[in-house]
């Protein structure tokens, strides 16, 4: 798309509606999270609020297509409107106005619309409904092709009134949600796999900051599988904004759980290290929550015996957004945030390098606790050099 220049986009969003004294909080850091997501788009850009509205302005050259690109990937916008504003200069400029932009934004005018007027500055000589009647027939004198169409019209022209005139019909859906920081922290686990990166952007959705831990096992992982779990934070950073990606070497961890553990446990044990190192971790920067990419049955460590044992090692919430998903639900949102592709490169990371050819699937929470008493004389100190010597990456 060509460089736009002395443009207005105005910001819909949905739930913050509901927030009531408090809505100005989430009108805030939407603004702040747009801000932030401009910094990649060349150009300067003005983001503001005025009377439950959100406007993004600029008077220099940018392209339109990265700009779009940059706001549907903030969480808490619902639609991206490209807006004429013009001054208050009567009805009937605004009435040539209205003609011009719909020939300046359509190549095609045979289609049917409807007008939807607004007037929210009660002191307009025209009320809503006669603006709806009188700019619709302004339309339809000016372009034959058009037709009126109250239930189902191919394009909505609507109209504000407000401090000054806003006139827009497009709108490019936003991802939804609620703005990033306004729900708390919480530590994703995030592997090289489909589905925690998935679970990650789903709870970020709901407005949750996100840091994320990594368990590594050099030799027997290799680099090119720690640098995939990268590439994967740096994807979801995208939606989620900036964050911490704490790297763990695991490797002297899961040496112990192989020796001195039952070899269909392996996996179950490694697992709940993981959750107290996460957790840990999570309490250490503030955050009030685990964040998992589990779903019931998907593999051995994921029965809802193996669910029990896990969360038993844990003080925090666990969240898992993907609880029920089908496996074909995650893939289908994995593509959607651009995470699939890098998912699925062949580099093994550390969980399934050390699998069980026969894992169990009922583990009994006493029994696993009874086992875990075989590391009694080396796990401490372990865990303890795993967190104190993990590599932090700003994403």
């Amino acid at each position: 798309m060509s460089n736009q220049s002395n443009k207005t986009y105005l910001i819909k969003y949905g739930e913050i509606f509901l927030k009531g004294k408090n809505r100005y909080i989430f009108e805030d850091a939407l603004v702040a999270r747009i801000t932030e997501a401009l910094e990649r788009v060349e150009g300067e850009f003005r983001v503001h609020k005025f009377l439950a509205r959100i406007y993004v302005e600029s008077d220099t050259d940018f392209d339109e297509d990265e700009l779009l690109g940059a706001l549907t990937k903030v969480f808490g916008i619902t639609a991206i409107c490209p807006t004429l504003v013009l001054e208050d200069n009567g009805f009937d400029d605004l009435k040539e106005q209205v003609v011009k932009y719909i020939k300046d934004t359509y190549e095609d005018t045979n289609f049917t619309f409807k007008m939807l007027c607004k007037r929210a500055r009660k002191n307009y000589p025209v009320d809503s409904q006669e603006m709806n009647c009188l700019l619709g027939e302004v339309l339809l004198d000016a372009y034959p092709g058009l037709k009126v169409d109250v239930h189902n019209p191919d394009v909505l022209i609507k109209v504000e009134i407000r401090e000054r005139v806003y006139v827009y019909s497009k709108s490019i859906p936003g991802p939804g949600g609620m703005p990033v920081g306004t729900a708390g922290n919480a530590m994703a686990l995030l592997s090289g796999g489909l589905d925690s990166p998935v679970a990650a952007y789903m709870i970020a959705k709901r407005g949750v900051k996100i840091e994320a831990v990594y368990f590594h096992a050099p030799p027997y992982t290799s680099e090119r599988a720690k640098e995939k779990v990268v590439d994967l934070a740096k994807k979801i950073s995208v939606y989620t904004g900036k964050m911490k990606l704490h790297v763990i070497n695991f490797t002297d961890i899961q040496m112990a759980i192989y020796q001195k553990c039952p070899p269909d446990e392996l996996t179950i044990i490694m697992r709940r290290y993981m959750m107290r190192i996460a957790e840990h971790i999570a309490k250490e920067n503030k955050c009030i929550g685990l964040i998992t990419g589990e779903s019931i049955g998907q593999v051995a460590s994921q029965t809802m015996q193996s669910l029990l044992c896990t969360n038993a090692v844990c003080e925090l919430p666990v969240y898992r957004p993907l609880i029920a998903f089908d496996k074909q639900d995650i893939v289908d949102i994995a593509e959607k945030i651009d995470t699939y592709e890098t998912s699925v490169l062949p580099y093994e990371d550390c969980c399934t390098i050390f699998v069980a050819k026969h894992p169990v699937t009922k583990p009994i929470l006493g029994v696993i606790e009874m086992h875990e008493h075989n590391l009694d004389d080396c796990i401490e100190e372990m865990l303890n050099k795993a967190i104190n010597e993990r590599e932090v990456i700003d994403i």
